[in-house]
């Protein structure tokens, strides 16, 4: 089982990448909108399946990797802490550049069924997977049982996520006015970098 404080500090670092908004917002806030807040549960159990699926084949993959060489496992948590920083780089010039007003997010998949949509829209999103091959590694320890800890730091997102969501039907015709304010938007890409910076340079100073 991993520790408490590393659970909390895997949630402080996801809570600016849960609050983005993103696919899983997009289908929230246009389904509920439409169809009342019933819609809401459909998308959150496809979101949150979503992110178990991202997190079992990081599990699969990593553990193998863990059970060959912990050099191995060294070398990925130092790529992910370069990934981190310099994703954390692109993030804040992009969120401190010239202010763009992007076009309505295409969703990856069209169907039918609300929870299908979730599932895709999270399943296909790269962003979602780097989760769990750059940042839950940094929260693990070398010494427990790393499948227990993966899990654990999986439902912590879920929950995260879930309960995210649950907050949004609850204010989504604030929300949508909200979503669009480019400075909303700005502060987001902010926090969300540097959150970045500051765990790539916590991995890579250890």
């Amino acid at each position: 089982m991993v520790h408490l404080y590393a659970v909390l500090g895997f949630l402080a670092a996801l809570l600016p990448l849960v609050a983005a908004p993103g696919a899983s917002l997009t289908l929230l806030m246009r389904h509920v909108s439409d169809k009342g807040r019933r819609q809401a549960l459909p998308v959150v159990l496809g979101t949150v399946t979503g992110l178990y699926i991202h997190a079992t084949l990081a599990m699969v993959g990593l553990s193998a990797l863990v059970m060959r060489s912990s050099q191995a496992f060294t070398a990925v948590k130092a790529i992910g802490a370069a990934y981190l920083i310099g994703l954390g780089l692109w993030t804040w010039r992009s969120a401190v550049g010239k202010a763009r007003t992007p076009g309505p997010r295409r969703l990856p998949v069209q169907s039918d069924s609300v929870y299908t949509q979730a599932l895709l829209g999270n399943v296909l999103n790269p962003k979602a997977a780097s989760i769990y091959l750059t940042l839950a590694p940094q929260f693990i320890e070398d010494d427990r049982s790393f499948d227990s800890q993966i899990l654990t730091l999986a439902s912590a997102h879920a929950l995260l996520t879930a309960l995210w969501l649950l907050a949004w039907t609850v204010l989504i015709r604030r929300a949508s006015h909200t979503l669009q304010k480019p400075r909303f938007k700005r502060t987001t890409a902010k926090i969300t970098a540097v959150v970045f910076l500051a765990l790539g340079i916590r991995t890579a100073a250890t």
